[in-house]
């Protein structure tokens, strides 16, 4: 058969033939896309990091988007692939064990097991003797207990991408090998040139899933995406002759404590793998070498001669035994240890499918969010963590390197609840930095700036206390709720994103992409919701109109720049200017029954509720600074937030704390601002992503029927809804208090999950928001909400457990001198 022409034209071109690329490709397809899709390898499928792939999957996750992920994943491995295409993909179901060997590594299961039993997976929490009778040849000295996950297994990864690739090209996709792109760029009228050794394409939708050599081809486009190459290593033994008698396949070891990675059979071999905590190797910190095939770096023993000594410790019956085949190659590394999928930075239609350290393990199913995004303009899971978008123009190759070693060592690490990576740190101080530093201020980084988590006191250590359960950090944060309910708290909040849209275009604009009604009069200030064409929320963010045609917007961090991209590619001719101000401009909230007092000391505003009423925004002076005051509150108190420029911030907190020391002020922290935040009931980040519509956020009220915006079809014609946000109260326990994914039961049954949870230490009750089944979500249903694999009360509210009827930010308390 004569050769094909090369295409000329295509709706989508990928780049690069692994597991990812592939996979996006038969995806694609299957959201109907097929015959519009090209894909390009510059040498064989699978050349680059997926044939190398030791294959394994586990439901053992925490994440309960990913979990959704990983069980399509399981499914499409055990069968479905298979039944469709023909192709083998060589499935081996031999089930899965998570070792813990302290009370920590079993707290991590037990919320496991929590959020698997909320995605119904096939999972429990055993005992040592349930590993031994399944795996007679591990020692299992110090092992507590472990997670059984019966259906993981693991996959051939070349067999897995060629039969991906045969359903692509069934359903249409077109798939040319030996083909190397050399240069993506962007035409005038928006299109996307890929040029290559056999011609050139011009697309609407570009992919780059060139894994290894995706930071490279991003280069080309003027883009930096964030990733590194790390190599590791997996030893597969000589044949073990106790493995000879087996009539089934042993499950996988998950050794994260003494191994530092897995233990699995390859045939009647053994296999090791190992994610060494020291001396980690990075490589081709510039460019991948075109010309590396299939390529494997020489076996490095020294850096793994620890882990590998206990595993054979652990596997006695390899102890004997030689290594018959060493693999040692590079895979990428985000700086987070989360793939890149999604919209690149700054550009329309130029997608990330890369930087997947786990690509068997994770890639079909995230590939199928992909798809769906691409396709209809939201994936059906939350995104945020995977969105290339998370990183700014911080993250440069130097500190790409160091966190990418960073997060090869914690591979096998306990992810405990907020785990702070600490490597390459500070990025984006704020310019009240050190001195809260010196105030006992514990940080988190957000979108490169570093915000307080809480403040240490009283002696307990300014550190991070990682735990599943309360710490010392509990108590601390109670006495800052404590502070800002009775008194009044001072918080640096410049992390938050602060963009100022302005010129003749800006109330148009702003108009079609938000679902509420913007502010009429100069000071106004409105909450809005940002949608995308599928009517699911893209953002949430504070709107103040400053002047005529002037408007300044906040929302939360990691969402600058998918707020900069909406605005930018939704324009329609209006002439604007958008300005980004996140870091010129700092932050400061102020909140309490005592602000006004704190706030009148230093400024000669009014600020009464006849001369600042609740929900406005004023330019004042404060200690003979000029800056913007808000009147809102995240607490739900009264409060102000004041927006300063950066150079005069240090001084007007250094006026409000001398004010303040009269009234008891005190430092608090986001999560202080957090647990006050879920008593008023206010939704936050964790109930507002790309997953859901206003109506099944039940945030309706803030879309509006007399207006068009992007978004409103589906927004408003949202009857038949799956889901929808409930709001609810948990009984503590004194030791757990939950930390999101948990199952919600009703009668029994799971009936949905929850999405953010928190103590609220005003009413001395947990809080959750949980996506449930709409029948479940009637004020005062009893539920039942599985936190550490232990089944809670709980009950449906219809209000705000705090204030419900929100008196306390439009209060008037006399604005009085300090007794």
């Amino acid at each position: 058969m004569a050769e094909r022409e090369f295409p000329a034209q295509a709706r989508v071109v990928i780049v690069g033939g692994g597991v990812m690329g592939v996979g996006l490709a038969y995806h694609l397809a299957h959201e109907g896309w097929g015959p519009e899709v090209v894909l390009l390898e510059k040498a064989e499928l699978t050349s680059g990091s997926t044939w190398h792939a030791a294959g394994q999957i586990t439901h053992s996750t925490s994440s309960f988007g990913l979990g959704k992920c990983v069980d399509y994943n399981i499914g499409l491995y055990s069968g479905k692939l298979e039944e469709e295409t023909g192709q083998a993909v060589t499935w081996h179901g031999c089930g899965s064990f998570r070792l813990a060997y302290t009370e920590d590594e079993m707290d991590w299961l037990r919320h496991t097991l929590s959020v698997g039993r909320s995605l119904g997976f096939n999972i429990e929490l055993v005992g040592p003797e349930k590993v031994a009778e399944q795996h007679p040849f591990y020692n299992l000295d110090g092992v507590l207990g472990a997670l059984h996950t019966p259906d993981d297994g693991h996959v051939d990864p070349s067999g897995v991408t060629m039969a991906l690739a045969a359903g692509a090209r069934q359903l249409g996709v077109r798939i040319i090998r030996h083909c190397r792109a050399t240069n993506i760029t962007q035409s005038d009228n928006g299109e996307w040139i890929v040029e290559t050794e056999k011609g050139s394409i011009a697309c609407e939708h570009v992919v780059n899933a060139g894994g290894t050599y995706a930071r490279q081809m991003g280069e080309w486009s003027g883009l930096q995406l964030p990733m590194t190459s790390m190599t590791h290593h997996y030893f597969v033994t000589e044949p073990v002759p106790e493995f000879e008698a087996l009539d089934k396949e042993l499950p996988v070891i998950r050794d994260d404590r003494q191994v530092s990675g897995y233990i699995r059979m390859e045939q009647k071999r053994g296999l090791i793998g190992i994610y060494e905590k020291e001396g980690s190797n990075s490589v081709w910190h510039d460019h991948c070498p075109w010309d590396y095939e299939n390529w494997l770096f020489d076996a490095d023993y020294d850096r793994v001669m620890p882990w590998l000594e206990e595993s054979l410790n652990r596997m006695p019956v390899f102890a004997d035994l030689g290594i018959q085949r060493e693999v040692h190659g590079a895979i990428s590394h985000p700086p987070d240890g989360n793939p890149l999928i999604g919209p690149a930075p700054g550009v329309k239609n130029y997608w990330c499918c890369c930087g997947t350290q786990i690509g068997i393990g994770w890639g079909p199913g995230l590939t199928r969010e992909l798809a769906r995004w691409m396709v209809h303009g939201a994936a059906d899971i939350s995104m945020r963590d995977y969105d290339p978008r998370r990183f700014g123009a911080y993250a440069t190759k130097d500190w790409q390197v160091t966190k990418a070693h960073e997060d090869y060592k914690l591979r096998h690490e306990i992810p405990f609840p907020h785990f702070n990576r600490l490597a390459g740190r500070p990025i984006k101080p704020s310019p009240l930095y050190e001195r809260l530093k010196d105030k006992g201020a514990v940080y988190e980084e957000v979108y490169g700036h570093e915000r307080p988590r809480w403040f240490a006191r009283n002696g307990v250590e300014q550190r991070d206390h990682y735990s599943f359960k309360r710490n010392e950090v509990h108590h601390m944060v109670g006495l800052e709720c404590k502070a800002v309910r009775e008194g009044v708290g001072i918080m640096d909040i410049s992390a938050f994103t602060k963009v100022e849209v302005s010129g003749p275009g800006a109330a148009a604009l702003l108009d079609r992409l938000t679902a509420n009604r913007l502010p009429q009069k100069a000071g106004g200030i409105a909450l809005a919701h940002m949608l995308n064409r599928r009517g699911r929320i893209e953002l949430e963010t504070t709107v103040v109109k400053l002047a005529e045609g002037r408007y300044y917007l906040v929302c939360a961090a990691f969402f600058e720049q998918r707020l900069l991209d909406h605005l930018n590619q939704n324009r329609a001719g209006e002439e604007v200017k958008i300005t980004t101000l996140s870091t010129d401009w700092a932050a400061i909230a102020l909140n309490g029954p005592k602000a006004r007092r704190v706030l009148g000391g230093c400024t000669n505003a009014d600020l009464t509720n006849a001369g600042f009423n609740w929900l406005s925004a004023q330019q004042i002076e404060v200690a003979g600074h000029k800056l913007w005051a808000f009147r809102m509150s995240y607490a739900g108190e009264l409060g102000w937030e004041l927006h300063i420029p950066r150079g005069s911030a240090l001084a007007v907190y250094d006026a409000l704390w001398a004010a303040g020391e009269a009234h008891g002020i005190a430092d608090y922290g986001s999560f202080a601002m957090n647990a006050m935040r879920m008593e008023k009931g206010f939704k936050g980040a964790g109930e507002l992503t790309n997953e859901v519509t206003l109506a099944e956020a039940d945030l309706l009220r803030f879309a509006r029927t007399d207006k068009a915006y992007l978004g409103k079809d589906k927004t408003l014609n949202d009857a038949d809804k799956p889901w929808v946000c409930a709001y609810l109260e948990i009984e503590p326990d004194g030791v757990t208090d939950g930390h999101g994914g948990e199952a919600v039961l009703l009668d029994g049954q799971v009936a949905g999950s929850t999405a953010s949870v928190a103590y609220g230490h005003t009413i001395g009750k947990i809080l959750a928001f949980a996506y449930v089944n709409p029948n479940a979500n009637v004020p005062g249903t009893e539920v039942e909400v599985i936190i550490a694999g232990t089944p809670r009360k709980g009950r449906i509210l219809g209000a705000p457990a705090y204030d419900p009827e929100s008196l306390l930010p439009r209060s008037d308390a006399e604005l009085t001198p300090a007794e």
